[in-house]
């Protein structure tokens, strides 16, 4: 296995980190990441493999559980009832949970509000050139998953706050200022949340919320915090992952001719630059790999957009097909974690966009679209467009 070094913030990788993938990818399946002082897995074999294997997972070992800095403590504590961050059994009961909302009927229920809400936002579009992320991007997602949990609408920008400090914890340009916001961050949502809880136990209604407390007092042992964590969660990455994809997707569209969005093209968008560029996992029994043995407590980084790209699964991989075929990108994950909010993000997008370039036929960009220093996620700081 072949050790490589290469900043996450550096600024040219910032912009293009597949350059990089590409030359991590040329030494073998899985390589060691100076910086993150970790395997990483490029190949798309790889990357699935372990996404999928049961001897890694999103838990860490008891005994290899990271010491928590005491002024880290309410935002790990918080993470703590997260099913992201969790294994069986506790991640399949909040799983299955969550799952009772995002049936295809209930998604597919939520079209015609995707639609209108995408239409009502270009019908505020300016003349002038103007940035896509804030008047269009950011507001559908937030506003979607709003009105599936429940929350009131008008609460959106300060969700949305709360919602960049908490996970900008996961970018490599954390430091202590951003910590500190997190924690903040964590705080004022989860009481945020708790409050609007205790509301609906008594003021029941036809969303995600009013199920999971129904769920709870049932007897199938949903706490107040686990329901609030997760309530959180589908915020947090419902709506970060989405406005992301959408600009890059709209930055792709734009610059390969503006093809027509079906199925595929969405597909195509979500594999060429996705929004996640890594997920990691921790080993839990000795395994041998890829000419490599993981040990348990070990921690293994799937490299998720490196997968998207690996040529002997996707031919012409830097290139945007949007009539590609082939297997199913790793921009969702794979397992047990495979992302429950997939079927709503590919509507949301697939809607979003053919909304878009069905009323505005002749948009463009206005400037060069630059991306942000948020790695591991990989979303632009604005996109200037002209109608």
């Amino acid at each position: 296995m072949k050790t490589l070094s290469q900043s996450p913030t550096d600024p040219d990788f910032i912009q293009n980190p597949y350059a990089f993938y590409d030359r991590a990818r040329a030494v073998g399946d899985i390589f060691f990441w100076t910086e993150y002082d970790q395997v990483v897995a490029t190949s798309y074999q790889a990357a699935t493999t372990i996404l999928k294997d049961r001897r890694f997972g999103r838990e860490a070992p008891p005994e290899f559980a990271p010491q928590i800095p005491d002024h880290l403590a309410p935002f790990y504590a918080f993470e703590s009832h997260s099913m992201l961050e969790l294994e069986p059994p506790t991640h399949t009961r909040l799983r299955s949970l969550v799952l009772r909302a995002f049936t295809t009927r209930g998604i597919a229920g939520l079209a015609p509000d995707i639609t209108e809400l995408s239409n009502e936002l270009i019908d505020k579009f300016p003349d002038e050139p103007f940035d896509l992320i804030e008047n269009f991007a950011k507001i559908i997602p937030v506003v979607i998953i709003c009105r599936l949990l429940g929350v009131p609408e008008h609460h959106g920008d300060q969700l949305l706050a709360w919602s960049n400090d908490m996970v900008a914890m996961y970018q490599a340009r954390r430091t202590r200022e951003i910590e500190d916001a997190a924690v903040a961050a964590t705080k004022a949502f989860s009481d945020f949340m708790r409050g609007h809880i205790d509301d609906r136990r008594g003021n029941p209604g036809d969303d995600l919320i009013t199920r999971l407390i129904a769920a709870e007092e049932d007897g199938e042992k949903l706490s107040t915090d686990e329901l609030i964590t997760t309530c959180v969660l589908l915020l947090n990455a419902g709506h970060e992952a989405t406005v992301h994809t959408l600009g890059n997707g709209v930055k792709a569209l734009l610059e390969n001719g503006k093809p027509d969005i079906t199925d595929k093209s969405v597909e195509e968008v979500f594999r060429f630059d996705p929004p996640l560029q890594l997920f990691g996992r921790w080993c839990y029994e000795a395994v041998e790999l890829f000419g490599h043995t993981f040990q348990r407590g070990d921690q293994v980084h799937c490299a998720l957009a490196a997968a998207n790209r690996d040529p002997d699964t996707y031919p012409n991989p830097n290139v945007f097909d949007p009539n590609r075929t082939g297997p199913t990108n790793t921009s969702f994950g794979g397992g047990l974690h495979f992302c429950v909010g997939a079927p709503l993000a590919r509507l949301e997008v697939k809607l979003a966009l053919t909304a878009l370039f069905d009323r505005c036929p002749n948009l463009t960009l206005s400037e060069p679209a630059k991306y942000a220093d948020v790695y591991h996620f990989r979303g632009l700081t604005k996109l200037m467009v002209t109608k």
